[in-house]
């Protein structure tokens, strides 16, 4: 069964004001200094409606996305995988239903463990969680065959430095898999996009959140003020990966990039 190792050094999110005010999101939220606080805190205050946010308001596709990404892990029984910013589980829980028998899943925020370790204990599956920092995994060298990291990548504090983790615990032909937001090139679905995530979503998803966290308006400026896929798929380069490979997904709402650590 899955156990929360709590990460040293931790901080319990006592304050009541607002993760992220929209002073904060009038600039680029990426460039705070104090970013990990903050997506910890907002994490924390939409834990409980996450999921059904999740389900709603990607009209189910999220689950979509992530079984295409196991499906191009191409994973065997006995992989070692890290899914790091497992959020609630369901991307670790994937890869357990799809046949591997060592997934470890790791998120900083211990509300949202709690919930995957509930989540994977009602399904009878033996995945492992832990507290921890992407940019610091406390894990051996060369120990993983995949690293996965869905819908987590952009708010990490300095998501160069979580890429060379990756690199790191990666073994030799170790696979990376990175799902993540994108924008659409279609000009058309992007305008449509943009006003679904800017003028709907926020509204919708923090009534059935109960937020007050700034959480759904932090997601589109988050989206938005991060690098793109290309970008993206230059710094997944930089960290050392090679055969890198991007899949669009829903006209570009999503792209699935995977690599290679030769």
């Amino acid at each position: 069964m899955g156990i929360i190792a709590e990460m040293k050094g931790h901080e319990e999110v006592t304050s009541v004001k607002p993760a992220w005010s929209g002073e904060d999101l009038a600039d680029n939220p990426h460039i705070v200094t104090d970013k990990a606080r903050r997506v910890e805190a907002m994490f924390t205050a939409i834990a409980r409606k996450y999921d059904l946010n999740n389900r709603l308001h990607s009209m189910w596709q999220d689950q979509v996305w992530r079984r295409r990404a196991v499906v191009l892990a191409k994973i065997s029984k006995n992989d070692a995988i890290v899914d790091v910013a497992c959020g609630t589980g369901d991307l670790a829980i994937a890869f357990c239903k799809a046949g591997a028998s060592n997934v470890l899943g790791i998120d900083f925020t211990k509300a949202m463990l709690d919930l995957a370790v509930t989540k994977s204990e009602i399904v009878g599956l033996p995945i492992e969680y832990r507290q921890g920092n992407a940019m610091n995994l406390h894990l051996e060298d060369e120990s993983a065959n995949v690293v996965s990291i869905a819908f987590g990548i952009r708010n990490i504090q300095d998501p160069a430095k979580a890429l060379s983790e990756f690199y790191r615990i990666l073994k030799p032909g170790g696979r990376l898999v990175v799902l993540e937001f994108s924008t659409p090139p279609n000009s058309v679905i992007r305008l449509l996009n943009n006003f679904y995530t800017k003028r709907v979503m926020p509204i919708t998803a923090s009534i059935i959140a109960g937020d007050t966290s700034g959480a759904y308006k932090y997601l589109p400026k988050s989206v938005e003020s991060f690098s793109g896929a290309k970008e993206l798929a230059s710094e997944i380069r930089d960290a050392g990966f090679t055969n890198v490979q991007q899949i669009s997904q829903s006209f570009g709402v999503c792209t699935i990039t995977t690599a290679v650590k030769n």
